[in-house]
């Protein structure tokens, strides 16, 4: 789901990164008002999380990866604000150190990865397990749906993002500057790899870990209130 450089045009590089700031700037202020101390090395241990489960990608045709994030677990124990930034912190050691994602598609990717999937994550989780006690399967279960969810989100938004490029990038004879595959290549090869494989690893991955959690750490799947 990494968009490399030189898939998008400067204009919509531009763009993310200038949505990004805003909710970086939030992400920042929420977590420092919300965040305790005791769960600091939380936030660390979550960015090193993303970072390394991310790291197992497979490249799907069109120039991405296919690959899990560990969004929506992160966004579950420490709250969606702090899954951004700590998804943030693993994209951009990831591009700077290990060329994985460009570094102009920061902003797109952080947009995807850092932003879409775990707030809708979240509150998908949130919402289907509404009342239900710490112990109960319905957590588990919601866990799974939303990892497999907002995984799929976070791919359909890459997919459109690569397929408007030679739409609002070409020559003068239609000829594509930057990704060459349109919205009906881009979002089936994303959607299709996305849907078929590593939603299901987020999912299984997520409501695993919440599992474990119930019998171990209870107090970790606590509401994180305005987080």
């Amino acid at each position: 789901m990494h968009i490399p450089d030189g898939y998008l045009g400067p204009a919509t590089c531009g763009a993310f990164y200038a949505v990004m700031l805003p909710i970086w700037t939030a992400a920042s202020k929420i977590v420092k008002k919300t965040l305790k101390a005791k769960q600091v090395p939380m936030l660390a241990i979550g960015a090193a999380f993303s970072f390394v489960i991310m790291m197992f990608n497979v490249p799907i045709p069109g120039g991405s990866t296919g690959h899990a994030v560990g969004g929506v677990l992160v966004a579950i124990l420490l709250g969606p604000w702090a899954a951004c930034i700590a998804i943030t912190v693993a994209l951009v050691v990831q591009a700077l150190l290990f060329g994985d994602g460009g570094i102009t598609a920061i902003g797109a990717n952080c947009f995807n990865m850092a932003f879409v999937l775990p707030f809708v994550g979240y509150y998908l989780y949130k919402a289907i397990s509404f009342n239900a006690p710490i112990d109960s399967n319905r957590r588990v279960i919601a866990a799974g749906v939303a990892g497999y969810v907002a995984l799929n989100m976070a791919a359909l938004f890459t997919g459109i993002e690569f397929g408007l490029q030679p739409l609002l990038h070409h020559t003068a004879t239609g000829q594509a500057l930057y990704c060459p595959y349109g919205l009906n290549v881009a979002v089936a090869a994303m959607a299709g790899e996305h849907l078929l494989i590593f939603g299901w690893v987020e999912a299984i991955v997520t409501a695993l870990v919440v599992k474990y959690l119930q019998k171990h750490s209870p107090e970790l799947l606590e509401e994180k209130g305005g987080l």
